[in-house]
């Protein structure tokens, strides 16, 4: 197949795509400055210029291609709403270069707010929630309704790997400025994570695989303890591990306090079941270990 894929140059967009190279696709990526263009050149990668923001863009891309992968997201969390509705809108437009065709889109979403507190599972539909602004999954659905072949993969809080700058370099950001690593409360509650070259493996049994309408979890572990978390970082770094009640919890993480207290465990077992997929790399404690995480 030749897929197009947004976030291409993306922690895990990057791995996608040289996951669907080594399967025998050929890629066509979205890059949206000179820099990502010669990085997808310089792997050997169709270049399409564009961007979230250039709806025609992602038209024509979808189009040309015989499937989409969408994993671009802007995460500059200060315009989170803004940049929420400009990925609904990117959904659409992709949606637009699809319709009629049969071919099929795979579309990013997240297992976090899926199901709070208990085990979610593949089978529990998003719920909205009015602080947070992501309707990924509204957009997709909207997108099966138009009769577009669309599927969902809901990524873990913390997809890592060598090169993360997601959720656990935050927190050790965040423990290094504070002289601090925290948990909230006991700490126990449990944070899924997948590896990233196991989820873009994921992904591309998705678009190969998939059904429409599908929800597939990209979930290696079902839910590490946020304090076992605090207290890796806490060894590493040399400082003390300690709780924080909800009230301080805000002090300390700041805007990222919504996310150190959710506790969001998931299920990947329908998505094994149906697509044959296998996490085989490091678990989120090992990889904060040996991974880099911490520099030299």
């Amino acid at each position: 197949m030749r897929v197009f894929v947004t976030g291409a140059t993306g922690f895990v967009g990057s791995a996608v795509v040289q996951e669907l190279l080594g399967a025998g696709h050929e890629v066509l990526g979205l890059a949206r400055s000179d820099a990502g263009a010669a990085a997808l050149a310089a792997a050997e990668v169709e270049v399409h210029r564009g961007s979230l923001e250039d709806l025609d863009s992602l038209r024509s891309g979808a189009a040309a291609t015989d499937g989409v992968i969408h994993t671009a997201f802007n995460h500059d969390f200060s315009k989170f709403a803004e940049n929420c509705e400009a990925e609904r809108r990117a959904i659409e437009a992709l949606g637009d270069g699809l319709e009629g065709s049969g071919k099929p889109v795979v579309i990013t979403s997240g297992v976090a707010l899926v199901a709070p507190g208990r085990l979610a599972t593949e089978d529990d539909a998003a719920v909205p929630h009015p602080a947070f602004p992501r309707h990924v999954e509204e957009a997709a659905n909207r997108l099966v309704a138009r009769g577009i072949y669309a599927s969902l993969v809901r990524l873990s809080p913390s997809v890592h790997g060598a090169g993360d700058h997601g959720f656990v370099p935050i927190l050790i950001g965040i423990a290094r400025e504070n002289s601090v690593a925290a948990y909230v409360g006991d700490g126990l509650n449990r944070w899924p994570g997948v590896h990233r070259l196991d989820a873009a493996r994921l992904y591309r049994l998705a678009l190969e695989k998939g059904e429409a309408g599908a929800r597939y979890h990209g979930v290696g572990e079902e839910g590490v303890p946020f304090r076992d978390i605090a207290e890796v970082i806490g060894r590493h770094l040399n400082v003390p591990v300690v709780s924080k009640t909800a009230e301080e919890a805000a002090g300390h993480f700041g805007w990222f306090a919504r996310f150190a207290g959710i506790d969001c465990p998931a299920s990947n077992q329908r998505t094994r079941d149906l697509l044959g997929w296998e996490p085989r790399e490091a678990g989120l404690l090992e990889d904060i270990r040996d991974a880099g995480y911490f520099g030299s």
